[in-house]
């Protein structure tokens, strides 16, 4: 029997920043997506709940020692004590009181069940899970995972309600598109009609459920048809928030190897843009949140409650494709070299002096600005 240690994966929302990592399986069980390089060669298992349960009761032991230090000590006294503390502990037992004091100087708000997909196993499995959680943990803090559609679909609506009922508030869903084909050249192993019938399932049952759409995922050559039905698939479902993650080929992943033997068509940014132009115009009255919390995204600042500032949304992009040519490879290499979160910061002086003398040094004009936003893309990832 392999020795337990305290674990944690490698991934969460941007949203689950401030949240406590549990990890409940590793790796992912389906691992096909050709766009996706986070778990190929990694072997999937479900963690023993045993360890799991002990991971929280690790973690809720350490911060009750954190509160007594804190109770007992002013605010550098309490660093000092904490730090002088965690370093005369063993190093096993580290990585699960960093994993508490982080999570401690967090507000202890959030949970996250790690890895791909948390509802692997079923309700049996996860009952002791949710039920350690609430004993651990009797302020309830907000308890969110990752989950496929597939997976969603082996549950019913009244055992998604069990597991609301046990303390799951919110699931984060990858839809990537609602495009049939697209979902079958990315081998995501769902379809349009999977995705719509496991998003209403989630919403039936009470849990809040976040959607992520990829654009650009279907290339030049079906941005407009992925666009329009992953539109179709969000309006059907309703979800409480859609956040984009634009697309990066990332090296060594076998969308990659399809773009580098000419199969698979990266889309240039002004393809992009009036793909999410075309995606929000075809986007109904639904009451969700729409975010672009991510380094990738064109926009950062592209965000905002629906339908109530869709006006603004769109206004942002038709903006960008009225930038000159000039103009517009400064946005991007400002955005792509982190200078930028939003065309405002084409205003701020000193960056835009700073996005300039980049351009001019390193010779990026409207012809190159593409290829050297696609190599700075992937070396982000």
């Amino acid at each position: 029997m392999a020795e337990y240690a305290f674990e944690q994966g490698p991934i969460r929302p941007p949203s689950e920043a401030g949240s406590l990592l549990l990890r409940v399986s590793r790796n992912c069980a389906w691992n096909r997506c050709t766009f996706c390089p986070l778990y190929k060669g990694q072997k999937f298992s479900l963690r023993p709940v045993a360890d799991v349960v002990r991971d929280m009761e690790t973690v809720a032991d350490n911060v009750g020692r954190i509160r007594e230090l804190h109770e007992s000590a002013d605010g550098e006294s309490f660093k000092k004590r904490l730090r002088t503390f965690y370093y005369q502990l063993p190093e096993a037992e580290r990585p699960a009181m960093l994993a508490a004091i982080k999570w401690f100087e967090q507000g202890m708000t959030g949970i996250f069940l790690q890895d791909a997909d948390a509802l692997l196993g079923g309700t049996r499995r996860l009952k002791p899970i949710l039920d350690a959680l609430q004993r651990c943990f009797p302020w309830r803090p907000r308890l969110t995972c990752y989950s496929r559609s597939a997976t969603v679909l082996r549950y019913s609506v009244q055992e998604l309600q069990d597991l609301a009922r046990g303390g799951l508030d919110r699931l984060h869903l990858g839809l990537e598109s609602g495009c049939d084909e697209v979902l079958q050249a990315v081998a995501k192993g769902a379809t349009q009609a999977m995705h719509i019938q496991a998003g209403q399932r989630i919403k039936a049952a009470g849990i809040e459920l976040c959607v992520y759409l990829m654009p650009g995922l279907g290339g030049t050559a079906l941005s407009t048809p992925h666009a329009l039905a992953s539109a179709a698939a969000i309006n059907a479902i309703n979800p409480d928030f859609v956040r984009l993650r634009t697309l990066a080929v990332v090296a060594g992943t076998p969308l990659d190897e399809a773009w580098l033997a000419g199969q698979f068509e990266w889309c240039d940014s002004l393809t992009l843009v009036r793909e999410l132009l075309t995606f929000f115009n075809a986007l109904g009255d639904i009451q969700s949140r729409i975010e672009s919390d991510h380094a990738l995204n064109l926009f950062e600042d592209l965000a905002g409650a629906w339908p109530q500032e869709g006006t603004r949304i769109k206004a942002m992009l038709q903006r960008y494709l009225d930038l000159d040519p000039q103009t517009r490879t400064f946005y991007l290499l400002g955005r792509r070299c982190g200078q930028f979160r939003g065309l405002g910061d084409l205003k701020n002086v000193e960056r835009m002096a700073a996005v300039r003398k980049l351009a001019e040094e390193a010779d990026i004009t409207p012809e190159n600005i593409e290829e050297v936003c696609r190599e700075l893309t992937r070396r982000m990832i």
